[in-house]
């Protein structure tokens, strides 16, 4: 039987997460051609119990002795289960009872279920919210996030704003890139809503562990500092940010000049004058970027008539 609660795990978004998996695997409202989890089992857009809110209680708190007993540090409690979350009919009364344990509560939703007022009602007691935005029409929403036939795009978009209306916690998106997909002015119209949702972080991701899909692969280089640069355009630069897998903490200051530019180049793309001021600082010349150009670690690439630098992505490399 899979635990309910798992973790604390370390989360580049949540810190150290204690893990709440409130939906077996795998139920959910999509079938997205990335998911690491698998296949989607069943498609469901009905809100059930799956399990007694008492006995998701119980193991959180016995998770949250054991990481005390060793002096682990919690940040967040997360529900992050094998489906959409928000699918159970108890969660409501679930963050409620989890609140009362000392602890932020945050949900990584794929958002699909927000057009139901009592949903979002329910999660305004919440302290974190991840959104999927993986597509903002229809005709490339059906084909990376593959949803229950009765769900409606427009619908989904809307309750998303109106979440964000009441919400006084904190709100991310996530939006996944893919190769082999035409995006066109997607990036554009995706800008565009994020403006107008205006979140506290909107994170570009790829693929980095095996798809259910064998035809989807990490969106290029390129791409991925183009939607970065858009999104940027829209919502600022200080709020866009890559999820690209790296191991370790991306935000580490080491004093090692190589690690400060790959650490922060997985995150932020870098304009050449930022990282030539990074240089100054640490009496180093151009010839370090172009070593690490040359060793494959790091990417040049010119956007809009300026250079950025990037750290290169693992998840492309072909073993």
């Amino acid at each position: 039987m899979t635990s309910i609660a798992f973790g604390p795990v370390p989360s580049r978004r949540l810190g150290k997460s204690l893990g709440v998996n409130n939906i077996p695997d795998k139920i959910c409202t999509y079938a997205c051609v990335y998911c690491q989890i698998g296949r989607t089992l069943k498609m469901e857009i009905e809100r059930r119990e799956f399990y007694e809110p008492r006995k998701i209680l119980e193991e959180v708190e016995k998770k949250i002795r054991e990481a005390e007993n060793r002096d682990e540090k919690i940040d967040y409690i997360t529900f992050v289960p094998d489906g959409e979350p928000t699918l159970d009919i108890n969660l409501g009364r679930e963050i409620e009872m989890l609140k009362d344990l000392g602890y932020p509560v945050a949900i990584l939703t794929n958002a699909s279920l927000l057009w139901m007022e009592d949903l979002r009602e329910e999660l305004l007691s919440l302290d974190f919210i991840s959104l999927k935005l993986d597509a903002v029409t229809e005709e490339l929403w059906r084909r990376i996030d593959r949803p229950h036939k009765s769900l409606k795009l427009p619908e989904i978009l809307e309750g998303m704003l109106e979440l964000r209306k009441n919400f006084r916690g904190k709100v991310v998106t996530e939006t996944m890139l893919l190769d082999g997909i035409t995006y066109g002015n997607e990036l554009e119209n995706m800008g565009k809503f994020l403006k107008k949702l205006n979140p506290d972080k909107s994170y570009i991701a790829v693929p980095t562990r095996p798809p259910w899909e064998k035809w989807v692969k990490p969106a290029s280089e390129n791409l991925i500092l183009k939607a970065h640069a858009i999104f940027s355009e829209y919502i600022g630069e200080e709020r866009v940010e890559l999820l690209v897998g790296y191991e370790g903490n991306a935000f580490a200051f080491t004093g090692n000049l190589r690690e400060d530019i790959l650490s922060i180049t997985a995150v932020h793309p870098m304009r050449r004058e930022a990282v030539e001021t990074l240089l100054k600082k640490a009496g180093e010349s151009w010839d370090t970027v172009e070593n690490m150009i040359r060793e494959g670690e790091l990417m040049e690439i010119e956007y809009g008539g300026v250079k950025f630098y990037m750290r290169r992505l693992k998840s492309r490399e072909r073993g």
